[in-house]
């Protein structure tokens, strides 16, 4: 398994991490389709943002999730997912001031700057920052003075350093308030919310400090450029109306949103009148019903919307579109992921298509389906196991120790997996009839071995072709790749023992091959797996035969393609393995 994987989901490791980040410039250096951005500020212009020349502006981003505010799915912990529970959790293992220590060396390690640097390389031109505005002020409860504002630098200082990393990759950051004091709605993981206390809507002292945070955010920021915009309340969710419509989906009048949306402007207005304000609607961010009733309050707003587990058509964002169209007003896709490649690649070319920006959600976690992945230590793995009521209690040494090194290796850059194919489907595959090849497969004289699951990257139906691609179904965690891992096409993949496979294909289902050939010639292959197949070979007439049966097939010097098509149900394939052409 060791060598098949690794291959795959590219490793960056201690002590190999200048020659392995030079092989990534050089490898996703193809993938990068929007240079970086002429100095200046960026503007609404219209239904477009514009640069300060007035040159339409397509932000291609991603958000760092997981740094500032921990998730619990993020982290594959058990139950709530609050990161007070989570921190909760770890208090009660190693106490106060250890895990003190642990999310100081989070924040530290989670997001640097080759993390950045492989952004730019890439070819992303912009970051979404989640900010915890307990970071940047004191709560509420814990206010000396109740009424007035105590100021942490923690969150200063880190935003400073993120700018100071991404001017250095001519890239620039979208400042999004993920947590806002009290918790802005009833998706209490995604705000650290507590719901025993007043939430934002509860308690004016907690919209006074939100307030208070972004004239303060504004007033250090008036003059930097590589802010591209203030994001000022993300993903609302809740009923103003009607208690019972938690999420606020129903809600048609949206007052209170709208109030907070208008202050929060004119406090940045008092003291920055140059950079972009995105708003966001009810119902995490799409429901905009009586917040622009009365038309925009500012001349230069952006309206945001959230896109998850849909379909990508345009239709699917019929409602946003026109809303733009009717108040002049640019659109920003300010979080879009957790699916497939092939969902990514299609929505992507959906919101380009209509001019809009976008940030894909998120960067890392200990999942698959994004650019990087974390791979926690067993120790961690053995934590886990004991919140969900499946492992014994570690000792506090134990615990600590699992804690750290997850914080102090496992999730920095140079000890992710970086996975190629989520890459290509943000940024290349959006735009590209054409595979290209998930590794550089060379056929030597005497002939070679291709893993099955290192099919070409691309699109469905460009790439390969698979019958469950995606998930559209309006609900998360819905499967396109049961074995969730190594790649994120909507290819069904498995692990064993010796390795990850490609399983489950269905008649109809095919993948395609990008092979290097030293030298022309008629070569054996051998496919290791079982059914029966259609094979084509440089679009050549296809060739059926069955799984463990050699066929002679002549390759050219050079580039050439191979199909691999399904025509047995519950196919399975290993690997393709080519011996020396004939004499």
């Amino acid at each position: 398994m060791g060598a098949l994987r690794k291959a795959g989901a590219v490793p960056i490791r201690h002590g190999h991490v200048a020659r392995a980040a030079a092989w990534l410039l050089a490898a996703f250096s193809a993938f990068a389709t929007t240079p970086s951005m002429a100095g200046g500020f960026l503007r609404a212009d219209g239904t477009r943002i514009v640069d300060e020349r007035g040159e339409p502006v397509i932000l291609r981003g991603v958000g760092l999730g997981g740094w500032m505010l921990q998730e619990g799915y993020m982290l594959e912990m058990p139950g709530a997912g609050t990161q007070r529970s989570i921190r909760a959790r770890i208090v009660d293992l190693i106490g106060e001031a250890k895990a003190e220590a642990f999310y100081q060396a989070w924040r530290d390690n989670h997001v640097t700057k080759a993390d950045i640097d492989a952004l730019a390389a890439w070819g992303f031109n912009h970051v979404r920052l989640p900010m915890h505005y307990a970071l940047y002020t004191a709560p509420v409860s814990e206010e000396p003075v109740p009424g007035q504002q105590t100021w942490r630098e923690e969150g200063f200082r880190r935003t400073d350093e993120l700018l100071s990393w991404l001017k250095a990759n001519g890239m620039t950051v979208v400042l999004d308030l993920h947590a806002a004091p009290g918790g802005q709605g009833n998706d209490v993981n995604i705000a650290d919310r507590d719901p025993a206390a007043p939430s934002l809507w509860d308690d004016g002292a907690n919209r006074d400090k939100m307030v208070a945070l972004w004239r303060r955010l504004a007033e250090r920021y008036k003059d930097e450029p590589a802010v591209a915009a203030y994001d000022i309340l993300n993903e609302p969710n809740w009923g103003f109306h009607d208690a019972a419509d938690r999420n606020g989906c129903k809600e048609s009048g949206n007052a209170p949103l709208r109030e907070l949306l208008q202050r929060t402007t004119r406090a940045i207005r008092e003291v920055d009148t140059r950079h972009i304000v995105i708003i966001e609607g009810n119902c995490w961010g799409n429901n905009y019903r009586g917040v622009l009733d009365e038309g925009p309050w500012d001349d230069n707003l952006v309206v945001s919307f959230h896109k998850y587990w849909n379909g990508t058509g345009r239709d699917s964002i019929a409602e946003l579109l026109a809303l733009r169209d009717r108040w002049k007003l640019p659109l920003y896709l300010g979080e879009t992921g957790e699916n497939s490649n092939d969902w990514y690649a299609r929505t992507v070319a959906l919101a380009e298509g209509e001019g809009i920006g976008w940030a894909a959600w998120p960067l890392k976690k200990i999942r698959y389906n994004n650019p990087l992945q974390i791979e926690p230590n067993p120790a961690y793995a053995r934590l886990l196991a004991y919140w969900a009521g499946n492992g014994k209690r570690p000792t506090a040494d134990e615990a600590e120790h699992a804690l750290m090194t997850l914080a102090t290796r496992d999730i920095r850059f140079e000890y992710n997996l970086v996975h190629p194919d989520v890459v290509d489907a943000w940024l290349r595959a959006p735009h590209a009839d054409r595979a290209v090849p998930f590794r550089d497969h060379r056929i030597a004289h005497d002939g070679g071995i291709v893993a099955a699951v290192d099919f070409d990257m691309g699109r469905d139906g460009v790439a390969y072709h698979d019958t469950n691609s995606a998930n559209e179904s309006g609900k998360p965690r819905v499967d396109w790749n049961p074995g969730k891992g190594y790649r994120n096409d909507g290819v069904d993949l498995a692990r064993d023992a010796s390795g990850w496979r490609v399983v489950d294909m269905q008649p109809g289902e095919w993948m395609q091959y990008t092979i290097a050939v030293d030298r022309a010639g008629t070569y054996g292959l051998d496919l290791d797996g079982r059914g029966t197949v259609r094979l084509r070979v440089n679009g050549t007439t296809p060739v059926d035969l069955r799984v463990g049966e050699p066929v002679d097939i002549p390759l050219l010097a050079g580039r050439n393609t191979l199909v691999v098509e399904a025509l047995v149900p519950d196919m399975e394939l290993r690997a393709l393995h080519f011996s020396a052409p004939s004499r």
